[in-house]
């Protein structure tokens, strides 16, 4: 009981920075005529990052803590689940090509941020194809158990 109260005021904390820091990103203009990067823009990037990490620590902490609590034979399949995205992330990776735009004339960017922004772009659409079919076949299960 205590444990959700934590995770509750802890979710209503990170919201109202999340939203302060939208707030002070609309206040103070997110576009320039340089395309420079603004504070602002700066600030919701590395606060994306920031959720993203906390996210993934109380997965795997808070999971595994549970886990170990509860039934420890658990682990295995988190430790499946982890090597299984790891190797997703792998795989995407390597089909990353980190070609630039076509037709963008703007500063141009690192190698490196190229094959990693081709990985994310790639892992978006296998998480977008992954729920689709997940959608699917849970309502096909769920039609085949109500005939029953």
């Amino acid at each position: 009981m205590k444990l959700n109260k934590i995770f509750k005021w802890g979710m209503v904390v990170l919201i109202l920075i999340s939203i302060a820091i939208l707030v002070w990103g609309f206040v103070s203009g997110f576009e320039t005529s340089t395309h420079e990067v603004l504070p602002p823009t700066n600030a919701l990037l590395t606060w994306a990052a920031i959720m993203i990490g906390i996210a993934l620590f109380c997965w795997i902490v808070v999971g595994l803590f549970i886990s170990i609590k509860n039934d420890p034979k658990s682990l295995v399949k988190m430790g499946i689940v982890l090597v299984g995205i790891a190797a997703l992330c792998l795989v995407s990776y390597l089909l990353a090509k980190g070609n630039p735009v076509p037709g963008y004339t703007g500063k141009p960017v690192s190698a490196g941020m190229l094959k990693l922004t081709d990985t994310i772009l790639i892992l978006t659409a296998i998480a977008g194809v992954g729920a689709i079919c997940a959608i699917i076949v849970g309502e096909i299960r769920l039609a085949i158990a109500n005939k029953k």
